[in-house]
């Protein structure tokens, strides 16, 4: 039987998902160091995590028997994805399952800080009646300048042109503008014109320190800064000096550059305390609503992983989806892409009178992956055949 290996809450959807395609599913509910996760791995084929795993080389190279793994959330930056590759460990995520969980927060702590409802209801609690209308605005005329124009940053833009707000943008790559949204010709004209800022840009090592005290200082006088993408991103001391000094009237981070492991462990920050800044335990995307449908989406990739050789969506694999046929027998074959593989694969095949009935190859970057159908059972010197050719990264006999 083969062992799946769930961290970090997973929702049950993925649990059940994989149990009933037969996986023996352990789980766990908090995150594992590197020494711990290589121990858990031992027998486990598919592993499932959210952001606080880290998933290294180390880790994959000892891993003998894993052959998948789920991101049961957006990034993939915990994981060495060129690492698994090179095993032949295909990599799955949920790229848009929390979209909306996100966007709705971003949009709640936009109407909060700008209406100073965090200082309103510190002040309420410590006993003290402070109405006034200092400082608290409607979002409605103001403008929003995302940073990061993808998935989440598209679907904010509507919304907030919805509340009556201007949107602008930035982002490296071109993007279709949605609805009145106005692309910014530079980093620098967005935080000059912007009242509120959010950033919603990817993981990629690139990013590190992206947004520090130079990009701060470019923000308008009193604008607002959120932050619901990536922990290192930006720099909270910066940030904090911001704050304090008053050229930032407020703030709304979900990330931070070190995050404890499990629930309830301790959490330390340079922007604790500070009454117009809001702070979430990376919780941007966790509604019930959003962790289903990630336990779903990812757990059904692993699961038509393993069973049809699928790849769809794969962060670090060549994608590939050939529809099932009944009475076939299917190989699936990550190979170096190199000139010839998919010739000396059909060669080998014919010299073992086996007769292909359908293929589909695709290739991306160093690897190349093709799903093959054939009409008789392959025995063990095909495989063996295949296997020993000095491009093949993996094969797997899946039917």
């Amino acid at each position: 039987m083969l062992k799946a290996l769930l961290l970090e809450n997973l929702h049950p959807q993925a649990r059940a998902i994989l149990e009933a395609a037969g996986f023996d599913v352990v789980t766990r509910t908090g995150a594992l160091d590197e020494s711990e996760l290589i121990e858990a791995l031992d027998g486990v084929h598919l592993l499932g995590i959210r952001s606080k795993t880290h998933v290294s080389a180390s880790v994959i190279e000892k891993a003998d028997d894993l052959v998948a793994i789920g991101a049961f959330c957006i990034g993939t930056n915990q994981i060495d994805l060129a690492a698994a590759a090179a095993r032949g460990i295909a990599t799955f995520n949920a790229p848009f399952s929390n979209t909306r969980s996100v966007v709705e927060i971003a949009i709640s702590e936009i109407i909060a800080l700008t209406r100073r409802l965090t200082e309103f209801d510190k002040q309420m609690h410590d006993g003290v009646w402070n109405k006034s209308a200092t400082g608290a605005h409607e979002v409605r005329g103001r403008t929003l300048g995302i940073i990061g124009y993808g998935n989440i940053g598209t679907q904010l833009s509507v919304l907030a042109e919805n509340l009556g707000m201007s949107v602008v943008f930035y982002d490296t790559a071109e993007k279709l503008a949605l609805g009145n949204a106005r692309r910014m010709g530079s980093l620098d004209e967005l935080l000059e014109t912007a009242d509120v800022v959010t950033l919603h840009v990817d993981g990629r090592p690139g990013n590190a320190g992206f947004f520090g005290a130079t990009q701060i200082a470019k923000m308008k006088q009193g604008a607002i800064l959120l932050n619901l993408s990536r922990g290192f991103v930006v720099d909270p001391a910066a940030l904090r000096d911001a704050i304090v000094s008053g050229h930032l009237s407020g703030a709304a981070v979900d990330v931070f550059p070190v995050e404890p492991k499990r629930k309830g462990d301790p959490f330390e920050s340079e922007l604790r305390g500070l009454p117009n800044v809001i702070l979430t335990p990376h919780t941007g995307g966790s509604t019930e609503e959003a962790q289903e449908a990630i336990g779903l989406f990812v757990a059904q990739k692993l699961r038509d992983y393993i069973a049809t050789g699928s790849t769809t969506l794969s962060v670090n694999v060549p994608n590939v989806a050939l529809d099932q046929r009944p009475d076939v027998h299917r190989l699936a074959y990550l190979h170096h892409n190199r000139p010839g593989v998919l010739a000396s694969i059909n060669a080998t095949l014919a010299e073992h009178g086996v007769n292909i009935e359908a293929q589909l190859l695709a290739t991306r970057g160093e690897y190349g992956y093709v799903v093959t159908d054939v009409g008789s059972k392959v025995d063990q010197a095909v495989v063996d055949a295949l296997s020993s050719q000095a491009e093949a990264v993996r094969l797997r006999l899946l039917s």
